[in-house]
């Protein structure tokens, strides 16, 4: 298990390098999550899908797949690459402070 101190906060992190405990996610996390993804700003658009991914997982109990993503989230496919390059879903997810989802490489 990797641990990574943030601004004076540690982070535990699961094998996939997500946010072991969901309670240790805030905004300002967020966007230390998003540099280390070589994600150098949150725009509005990341936000949405971001806040997304959070209502679903709480509601649902999983992070939504790339499918779900594009079919329900308005934001499709290619905008949600251009986005979160390489693996939008599993990149968000880590963002938004939630496990990898299932179905993700």
């Amino acid at each position: 298990m990797e641990t990574v101190e943030q601004k004076s906060i540690i982070l535990e992190r699961d094998a996939d390098s997500n946010l072991k405990n969901l309670s240790d996610w805030n905004k300002e996390v967020a966007v230390e999550l998003a540099k280390e993804e070589d994600i150098t700003e949150l725009t509005e658009r990341h936000w949405l899908v971001i806040n997304f991914m959070r209502k679903e997982f709480k509601e649902k109990g999983d992070a939504p797949s790339i499918r779900r993503l594009t079919k329900e989230s308005g934001v499709e496919t290619k905008e949600l690459y251009n986005l979160f390059p390489k693996g939008p879903a599993k990149k968000a997810a880590k963002i938004a402070g939630l496990p990898k989802p299932k179905g993700c490489i």
